[in-house]
C-alpha cells in the first residue's frame, strides 16, 4: 500500500511538473515576440542614431537624421509589431499560402500567380527613381535585421505553422500595392454573375439588373463638365474567395472622405476627414506611424504593413484621404478555343497562341509539389477554371496589369507641399482607383479622381465576345481629363463611393457605384452648420442615421397600413412608424427594418434564381440593391411576380407584406413575443478575427480573436458596420481607421483604429484601441516634437 501511494505521489508530481512546464512553454510561445519598447538596439549600416518614441498606444514616432536611417528603422519597427501579418500578405501576393497553411489553398495560389503581381512590380522597379530604391533597400534591410536578430523570438504563428520568414525584398514592397488594387476591383464577381443570370432569366429581367443612372442623381463632381468644356454562381472561385475571407484579408469597397475650407471651419483653416471601409480583423490592415527626418520629411498616418510609406495621412503642409471610385476596372471576354489545339484562341479570323505558364506550388504536408498551368491571351489571364464555367473559356482584362506606380505616388504625397505637387504625384496612381481628398495649411481644399479608366466600346456590364479586337481597350483616360474639384465656392468637397460624374462626362467609369445614401447624409450634416469643428466631424464619422431607411420605411409603412395584422405585427408596425431612422444598437426598429429589407430582397429574386444563383447574387449586393431602389421609386418590375405561384401577379406591396410577416414570425420565435424588446445590437455584432482564429485550439490557447461587440449602424450608414448576406448581421467590414486632420494646428488632429499597434495577441497593444473605436472615441494624433515628447511612454534607440 505504501508503495502504491508512493507511485501515486510520483505520478502526481510528474503531472504537476508537466502542467507547469506546459504552461511555461505555452506562455513562452505566446509572449516571446513581444518587443522591449525601451531597448537600445545595434543595427548594421546605420549612419546616425534614430530615436523611436511610442505613445500610450505604442504608436511609433521615428526621428532620424537621414532617409536611409529612417526607412531602415521603419522596417525594423514594423517587423517588431507586424511580422507575421506582413509575411501572410506577402504569401497571398506571391501565391504561396498552401505551402504553410492548407492544401485547399492551391487554387487560390494559382489565381494570385495568374495575376502576376511580381511581374508587374519588377517592371515598375526598373523605372523607379534610385532614391526610392534606396528607401526600399533600407526598409528591407531593417526588416531582415529584425528577422536575423530574433530567430528564436518570432511570433507564435511561425512556431505553430513550423516555418521561418524569408528575407524581405524590393518586389514584396511593390506587391503590397498590387494586392490592394486587386481587392478593390469591382467587377470580378459582378459581371460573371450577371452572365450566369442571363442564361437563366429572360432579357427583360436581366436588363433590369443593369443600374439605371437616371435614378442616381448625386454625383461627386456635379459641375465637372460645366467647368471643363474640353474635357455570374457557386463556383471554384467562390471557394477561393471564402479562403481569402477566412484569412481576414478581404478588402471592402466603401469609404468616406470630405474636406472643408477655412470659411466652413471654426478655426478658419481647412479640415479633412477620412475613414476607409475595409475588412475588420485582428490585427487590423493599417499600421499607425509617424516618420520624421529632422529638418526635412515629417509625415504621419497609416502604413500598409510590408511597405514603408504613409498611404493616407498628413505632412507639415498637406493632408489627404481616400475613397474607392468604384471603377469598373475589369472586362471579361468569351473566348473561342481551337477544338484541334486547346492552346489557341480565335482573334479577328486567326488562331492566336495562348501564353502558357507552368506553376509549381509547394503544398504543406505533401512530398511532391502541385504543378498547374495558367494561360493568357493578349488581354490577360484565362480565368474559366477559377470561375468554373465549363462551356466557354473566359479571359480577363484588368487595369492592375497595366503599368502604374502607386508607390511613387505615396512617396511623393509624403513630401508634397501644395496642390500642384499633390496632383503630379496623383497622376501615377491608376491601378487603385481612388477619390483622393486634399487640404493644406494655406487654406486650399480639393478632390481628385485617380484611376486608370479604360477607354472601351460596347456595354461594359456584359461579357464581350473575345473573337474580335473591337472590344479591346484603347488605352486609359488621360489624367488631365479625370474629374477633380479645387477650392469650390461651397467650401466643401466630399465622396462616399457614389456616382462620380453626370451623364455629360464622355467616358464610362462604372455602373457599380454605391447608392448615394451615405453621401447625402454627409452633405446634409456638412451643410447643417455655418461653421464646423472637430467635434462636428466626429459626429459625422460616427453618425448612424440611415438615409436609406428614411427612403424605404415610408414605403414599407404605406404597404402595411390597412392590412390585416395580428397584435404582434401591429406592435412591430407601430415601432417602425415612430422610428427616427437611427440604426442604434438598442433600437428594435433597426432590426425590424433590416430584416424586412433582407426578406424583401429574397422574395423578389429567389423564386427566379434558386438557392445557388441567389446566393451568388446577394454576394454582389450592389446588383440587387440598385434594382430594389429603382422599384422603390417606380413600384414596377418583372421581378416582383412570384413565379412559383399562379393565383395572381404579385406587386411591391404584396412582397413587402410577406417580408414583414416573415420578419415578425421569425423574431417572435428567435427573440421574444414582445417586439419592443428586439434590439438590433443583440444580433448585429462585430467580431475581430485573426487569420488563424477559426481554429478552436488556437482561439482558446492564444486568445487571438476579440469580441463579439454589440454595434449599431449598417452598410448604409455613414458609420458602417457591414455584414455579408450569408452571415446575416455578423459585421466584418467597417471603418478601418478614422482620421480628422486640422490644418491650422496639426496637433489638434484626432484618430482611432479598430485594433491596435501590435500584431501579437499576447501584447497589451494588440487591440488597445478597440473599446475606443466601438464607443466612437478618438485619441490625439501627435505631430510636433513637443507634443510627441510630452506624450511619449517608451523610447527606443537604434544605432
Amino acid at each position: 500500500m505504501r508503495k502504491f501511494k508512493l507511485i501515486l505521489k510520483i505520478i502526481l508530481f510528474v503531472l504537476i511538473i508537466a502542467v507547469i512546464a506546459g504552461y511555461l512553454f505555452l506562455n513562452h510561445v505566446k509572449t516571446k515576440a513581444i518587443p522591449d519598447y525601451n531597448a537600445t538596439i545595434d543595427l548594421e549600416n546605420m549612419v546616425d542614431e534614430v530615436t523611436v518614441y511610442r505613445d500610450q498606444y505604442a504608436i511609433p514616432h521615428i526621428y532620424a537624421q537621414n532617409e536611409t536611417d529612417l526607412y531602415r528603422a521603419v522596417g525594423y519597427v514594423m517587423a517588431q509589431d507586424r511580422l507575421w501579418q506582413m509575411d501572410l500578405i506577402r504569401r497571398i501576393t506571391t501565391g504561396r499560402l498552401s505551402e504553410v497553411l492548407d492544401p485547399g489553398l492551391v487554387e487560390a495560389d494559382r489565381m494570385f500567380r495568374a495575376l502576376d503581381f511580381s511581374g508587374k512590380t519588377e517592371k515598375v522597379l526598373k523605372k523607379t527613381d534610385p532614391k526610392i530604391l534606396e528607401c526600399f533597400d533600407a526598409y528591407c534591410d531593417g526588416v531582415n535585421q529584425y528577422i536575423e536578430a530574433n530567430k528564436k523570438k518570432l511570433p507564435f504563428e511561425f512556431t505553430l505553422l513550423g516555418y521561418k520568414p524569408e528575407p524581405w525584398e524590393r518586389v514584396h514592397i511593390g506587391n503590397m500595392i498590387g494586392y490592394m488594387a486587386w481587392d478593390l476591383s469591382m467587377s470580378w464577381n459582378i459581371e460573371v454573375t450577371l452572365y450566369k443570370i442571363s442564361k437563366q432569366v429572360d432579357e427583360e429581367k436581366f436588363m433590369e439588373l443593369i443600374p439605371d443612372m437616371d435614378y442616381q442623381k448625386t454625383p461627386i463632381f456635379p459641375d465637372f463638365m460645366k467647368n471643363n468644356s474640353e474635357l455570374e454562381f457557386q463556383t471554384a472561385f467562390n471557394e477561393i474567395e471564402k479562403a481569402i475571407k477566412s484569412l481576414g484579408f478581404e478588402v471592402f469597397s466603401g469609404s468616406n472622405n470630405w474636406a472643408v475650407s477655412g470659411k466652413k471651419s471654426e478655426s478658419g483653416y481647412p479640415m479633412l476627414a477620412n475613414d476607409m471601409h475595409l475588412g475588420l480583423m485582428a490585427p487590423g490592415i493599417w499600421y499607425q506611424m509617424h516618420q520624421v527626418v529632422e529638418g526635412g520629411l515629417n509625415v504621419t498616418g497609416v502604413v500598409l504593413p510590408g511597405q514603408p510609406f504613409v498611404v493616407c495621412g498628413h505632412n507639415s503642409d498637406i493632408a489627404w484621404g481616400m475613397t474607392n471610385v468604384m471603377l469598373d476596372d475589369i472586362d471579361f471576354y468569351l473566348e473561342t478555343l481551337n477544338p484541334e489545339n486547346e492552346n489557341q484562341y480565335l482573334l479577328d479570323g486567326e488562331w492566336k497562341e495562348l501564353k502558357v505558364v507552368e506553376e509549381t506550388i509547394s503544398v504543406k504536408g505533401e512530398d511532391e509539389p502541385v504543378v498547374v498551368e495558367n494561360k493568357f491571351t493578349h488581354r490577360g489571364p484565362v480565368i474559366s477554371d477559377f470561375k468554373n464555367i465549363s462551356d466557354r473559356a473566359i479571359s480577363m482584362a484588368w487595369v492592375g496589369n497595366g503599368f502604374s506606380n502607386e508607390i511613387l505616388t505615396v512617396y511623393r504625397f509624403n513630401r508634397a507641399t501644395n496642390w500642384d505637387e499633390f496632383r503630379e504625384a496623383a497622376s501615377h496612381f491608376t491601378s487603385i482607383a481612388q477619390n483622393i481628398a486634399y487640404a493644406d495649411k494655406k487654406g486650399n481644399i480639393g478632390l481628385q479622381v485617380c484611376a486608370g479608366v479604360p477607354i472601351r466600346e460596347g456595354n461594359p456590364a456584359l461579357i464581350y465576345p473575345g473573337d474580335t479586337s473591337l472590344y479591346d481597350w484603347k488605352g486609359i483616360v488621360p489624367f488631365d481629363e479625370l474629374p477633380y474639384s479645387y477650392n469650390p465656392e461651397s467650401g466643401m468637397v466630399s465622396s462616399a463611393n457614389n456616382r462620380t460624374v453626370g451623364d455629360d462626362y464622355q467616358y464610362y467609369i462604372s455602373y457599380w457605384y454605391d447608392l448615394p445614401n451615405r453621401i447625402e447624409r454627409i452633405r446634409e450634416m456638412l451643410s447643417a452648420k455655418e461653421k464646423l469643428s472637430v467635434d462636428d466631424f466626429k459626429a459625422i464619422q460616427c453618425d448612424q442615421l440611415s438615409v436609406f431607411a428614411r427612403k424605404f420605411t415610408p414605403v414599407f409603412v404605406r404597404a402595411l397600413e390597412g392590412t390585416d395584422l395580428n397584435e404582434m405585427e401591429k406592435q412591430a408596425l407601430k415601432i417602425l412608424k415612430n422610428w427616427d431612422f437611427v440604426m442604434g444598437k438598442n433600437e428594435a426598429a433597426s432590426l425590424i427594418f433590416e430584416k424586412i429589407y433582407n426578406n424583401l430582397m429574397k422574395g423578389v429574386f429567389h423564386d427566379e434564381l434558386g438557392d445557388e444563383l441567389y446566393e451568388q447574387l446577394i454576394a454582389q449586393d450592389l446588383v440587387p440593391s440598385y434594382l430594389l431602389d429603382k422599384i422603390r421609386i417606380t413600384r414596377t418590375s418583372a421581378w416582383l411576380d412570384d413565379v412559383t405561384t399562379s393565383e395572381k401577379i404579385e406587386t411591391l406591396d404584396d412582397n413587402i407584406c410577406k417580408a414583414f410577416s416573415l420578419t415578425v414570425s421569425n423574431y417572435s420565435e428567435e427573440l421574444s413575443a414582445d417586439p419592443a424588446s428586439w434590439e438590433w445590437g443583440r444580433l448585429h455584432i462585430l467580431e475581430l478575427n485573426h487569420p488563424m482564429g477559426s481554429n478552436k485550439m488556437v482561439r482558446k490557447l492564444f486568445g487571438v480573436n476579440r469580441g463579439p461587440y454589440s454595434v449599431g449602424g449598417s452598410y448604409h450608414t455613414v458609420c458602417p458596420y457591414s455584414y455579408p448576406m450569408d452571415k446575416e448581421f455578423i459585421a466584418n467590414h467597417g471603418a478601418s481607421e478614422r482620421h480628422i486632420f486640422t490644418c491650422g494646428n496639426w496637433d489638434e488632429s484626432e484618430t482611432v483604429i479598430p485594433t491596435g499597434t501590435s500584431g501579437i495577441p499576447a501584447s497589451r497593444f494588440y487591440c488597445s484601441q478597440t473599446d475606443m473605436y466601438i464607443n466612437n472615441e478618438y485619441h490625439a494624433d501627435l505631430f510636433t516634437m513637443k507634443a510627441v515628447k510630452q506624450g511619449a511612454k517608451f523610447k527606443t534607440l537604434l544605432h
